[in-house]
């Protein structure tokens, strides 16, 4: 006779708990096949059960094709594949996978968001709450919201002097999505040049698609046009106004080099522009789409690197003639950010709640940086180290006096629970050539941490 603990059931029905027991039975081999199940009442009285529970578990039993009612003979067991019992299988975790938590990390890029206005955005929430009706739960145009990507326009224009049609504008879940739409958008013939050393994750979303990607060597300017043709490239991948890791800039007279080279090979330029708004020196330069004559440049940026990198929301703007291709071969994309996520942040934008914080946080990360390199310079490992920064963006290059390698620094510096980022790292050809340089992210480096951090920085450095 069937026995089953009945009182394991939890919150589940009797006839549904006794149900996946016998299913359960089945399918590990304990019920064979053509087996004869006990009735109804005779199984009801031996588990101290109501019939009408024995009944609905075997109608849903039989539902399901588990067994089946012969008349006058009762219910059998049917033949089905059977699954072996789960066993318990050991997972090992790699050491990207282990969480550590670090003393100090200088590797991952931090942005401060106890600065960011919640009050502001809470209230924003609740009015597109109370006012949103049915346009919350109406699906969001393919390209985004309109109200959304008329804010980034007239953003662009007050901040950046781009002058973009809302229509060009396509809005998704942050910049890895908009590479697999770019991906997609140039076809797997298409060789795209990328920057190295470069940010890693651009080469691995695109190569993932299939695109083949050619890492090409920066001089003092950037990318060389000279190195695109070499390359032959369809499309370069570059970020001019801050390169990463580097800090470089790219100057007025190559920008326009490279568009010249876009015009005449028929090439396309993305412009990552992903954290520009914090320049500290100087006028904002202006964007290779700002002085694009021919429709030859792809214009993105996130707003994870001004609001928080969980505020997955990223755009890209296209030129006309790409505009036309996008809609024609891509346009049955869904847009993959929630419409609420997109009212807030539109009234986020319109109000001046960004351009505020973006002016209170450009003021906030020039006072850090300032008080990061002062610690550095006047610091006991002083003498041992050379400092290159642009005024620009979150990091900055920290060149070290040494002949040990990176590894044996990396070691070192671990072993201390500190996580570093060298140059070398980004680099996917020759990385030997930028060796004994660390790539210095200090957003997340408060004034009330620069003791501790200069004295653990000591100890990694103290027989350079």
């Amino acid at each position: 006779m069937l026995t089953y603990e009945l009182d394991r059931r939890g919150d589940l029905p009797l006839y549904e708990y006794l149900y996946r027991c016998i299913r359960g039975n089945i399918l590990d081999g304990t019920l064979a096949p053509n087996t004869r199940l006990p009735s109804k009442r005779a199984l009801a009285e031996h588990l101290s059960v109501s019939v009408i529970t024995v009944e609905n578990a075997y109608q849903q039993l039989e539902a399901e094709g588990y067994v089946t009612a012969k008349p006058r003979r009762g219910v059998f067991v049917c033949r089905v594949e059977q699954v072996p019992k789960t066993q318990t299988v050991a997972v090992t975790l790699t050491e990207q996978q282990k969480a550590v938590n670090w003393r100090l990390d200088l590797k991952q890029t931090m942005v401060d968001v106890s600065r960011f206005p919640v009050s502001g955005w809470v209230r924003l929430t609740r009015q597109v709450l109370s006012e949103g009706g049915t346009a919350l739960l109406s699906p969001v145009p393919h390209q985004g919201l309109l109200d959304l990507r008329q804010a980034i326009a007239h953003d662009l224009w007050e901040r950046k002097g781009m002058a973009v049609n809302p229509e060009q504008i396509v809005i998704g879940a942050g910049a890895e999505y908009l590479y697999l739409l770019l991906a997609q958008l140039l076809g797997r013939e298409a060789v795209l040049a990328v920057e190295d050393p470069g940010y890693p994750k651009i080469r691995q979303v695109y190569e993932k698609w299939g695109l083949p990607c050619c890492p090409v060597p920066l001089d003092r300017q950037g990318i060389s046009p000279k190195a695109l043709v070499k390359a032959r490239a369809a499309a370069v991948h570059l970020s001019p106004s801050h390169h990463y890791p580097t800090g470089l800039v790219t100057p007025i007279g190559r920008r326009q080099a490279l568009l010249q080279w876009a015009e005449e090979h028929d090439g396309v330029i993305i412009e990552d522009d992903y954290d520009s708004e914090f320049r500290f020196t100087g006028r904002p330069l202006p964007t290779l789409q700002s002085i694009d004559r021919s429709g030859r440049v792809i214009y993105m940026n996130t707003f994870s690197q001004t609001i928080s990198p969980s505020m997955r929301v990223g755009f890209m703007v296209l030129p006309p003639a790409l505009l036309e291709r996008y809609r024609r071969e891509l346009n049955f994309y869904s847009c993959t950010v929630p419409a609420l996520d997109q009212h807030v942040l539109a009234r986020f934008l319109d109000r001046g709640y960004y351009d505020q914080h973006i002016s209170r946080m450009r003021k906030e990360y020039r006072v850090r940086r300032a008080q990061v390199l002062e610690a550095f310079r006047t610091s006991p490992f002083a003498e041992k180290v050379e400092i290159a920064e642009e005024g620009a963006g979150l990091h900055f290059l920290l060149r070290l006096h040494t002949d040990k390698s990176d590894q044996e620094l990396r070691v070192r510096a671990e072993k201390l629970g500190i996580r570093l980022a060298f140059l070398s790292e980004y680099a996917a050809r020759n990385p030997e050539f930028y060796a004994h340089t660390l790539v210095i992210n200090y957003a997340g480096l408060r004034r009330e941490r620069l003791p501790e951090t200069v004295s653990l920085l000591a100890e990694v450095f103290a027989d350079l």
